[in-house]
């Protein structure tokens, strides 16, 4: 029998919320067979790796990377795929429509979006397109061009990512965070008081590495939340894997200039073929920008004196999936070196996948689930590893139904405060196992 301490767990499935819930809204979409149909999986071909962050350029093209498939294993979550390959949340959600995020089917086929239209802008510095919530760093010139791209958190409907021009004005690694006030009101009214100050270390919300913008108190910066890039997240800022922040931060000199972009709808070719990307739009935006993708294409149809398959074109556009898809053949022939995708070998690890220590017995551990349902408890437990810093948690079997266990902590001081952060971040009510309880 359980000892317990101090807090009451509630039994009823609880609402998650946070992470769980922003996810769980991109899903619905139907299929896009277009996309299915222009790259079918290359027979007998299983690659061990695919290139995901740097690509040259070729002369002319505005198309770069390719699309891939990886097959789930045991365990897998949508999270731990997209950051091993270099995706956010959203994109690799938005490319496998229907697909449990936290729970997926151990064998199904994950398409990896990896390719990608680049952004209508000049071609230097720093891009970042908050619709497709990823950032370009262009390197090198018109003879010998390359991009870098990441996958970016960004701001919220409620204090988005604000666009224009700036640069980078200032660098610090291990930086510390100066806490805003209004976000300090907003931690006080849900009970979780910030200091004025938050040093460096797993606590700090920049990570490891800042890029002061310009723009007073707008920064591209790392995370202790890794699971939050490519979702609307934040307080404005931009965020990157740990991984990609360090790469960036050391390949950016100060004054390098910063475009930040709103571009759901993006057109562009490659190798004679026109493609057409679509996102889901950030809020209003997206009447707007609908109009000004469909005026190129007008004119493009124009001065190719070919009529546009517009029936295709709208179904790319309300089925957003992210995916650059061939919608004209501008040059006779053209379609044939359209690239096939490729499928992808499982890798044996999974670069950032949380590591859940073993069990101990003489740990405190929290009890934040207890359900009927295997599958319920697998994603609360999933969402719980995905929390920032790291809380550990698994699912234990008993008496007919499944528990899931954050822990082991080695006091109760700890303990107590991974429960006061399930309540804050997940609006779980977890209760304390002590270890004489066990």
């Amino acid at each position: 029998m359980y000892r317990i301490a101090d807090l009451p767990l509630s039994t009823a499935c609880f609402r998650l919320i946070a992470l769980g819930v922003c996810i769980l809204s991109l899903q619905g979409c139907a299929v896009l067979r277009g996309a299915q149909e222009q790259s079918s999986l290359a027979p007998g071909h299983l690659a061990a790796e695919i290139e995901r962050n740097d690509f040259s350029i070729a002369n002319g093209d505005d198309v770069i990377g390719r699309l891939a498939v990886v097959r789930l294993e045991q365990g897998d979550t949508l999270p731990d795929i997209a950051r091993h390959f270099g995706l956010g949340i959203t994109a690799l959600s938005a490319a496998n429509p229907g697909m449990d995020i936290w729970a997926p089917e151990a064998g199904k086929p994950v398409i990896l979006p990896l390719s990608f239209v680049l952004p209508d802008t000049p071609r230097r510095g720093i891009v970042v397109n908050v619709a497709t919530m990823r950032l370009f760093q262009y390197k090198g010139d018109d003879t010998s061009l390359a991009v870098s791209t990441y996958p970016v958190g960004v701001g919220t409907k409620e204090r988005p990512t604000p666009t224009g021009p700036t640069r980078v004005y200032r660098k610090a690694a291990r930086p510390t965070w100066h806490v805003p006030a209004s976000i300090a009101e907003d931690h006080r009214k849900k009970g979780d008081p910030l200091p004025p100050e938050v040093p460096p270390g797993p606590e700090n919300p920049l990570g490891e590495y800042a890029l002061y913008l310009s723009k007073p108190g707008y920064l591209i910066h790392g995370t202790n939340k890794p699971a939050s890039i490519g979702l609307k997240a934040t307080n404005g800022c931009m965020r990157l894997y740990p991984e990609n922040i360090e790469v960036l931060y050391n390949d950016t000199p100060v004054n390098t200039p910063v475009a930040i972009v709103n571009q759901p709808y993006l057109i562009g070719q490659r190798d004679g073929v026109l493609y057409l990307e679509a996102h889901t739009p950030l809020e209003d935006a997206g009447t707007l920008e609908l109009a000004k993708v469909y005026e190129k294409l007008r004119a493009i149809e124009k001065k190719a004196g070919r009529t546009l398959d517009w029936t295709k074109i709208r179904k790319v556009q309300a089925e957003a999936r992210g995916i650059p898809v061939p919608i004209l053949e501008l040059r006779q022939g053209s379609e044939k070196g359209i690239p096939q995708t490729m499928e992808v070998g499982h890798p044996d690890t999974l670069h950032g996948r949380p590591e859940i220590p073993d069990l101990k017995p003489d740990a405190w551990y929290v009890l934040a689930a207890d359900v009927r349902n295997e599958l319920e408890a697998r994603r609360i437990a999933a969402i719980i590893n995905h929390q920032g810093p790291p809380i550990p948690a698994r699912v234990l079997a008993k008496n007919n139904a499944y528990r899931v266990i954050a822990g082991p902590f080695a006091d109760g001081s700890k303990a107590r405060d991974a429960a006061k952060r399930l309540k804050i971040d997940l609006e779980i009510d977890g209760i304390l196992i002590d270890p004489a309880g066990k």
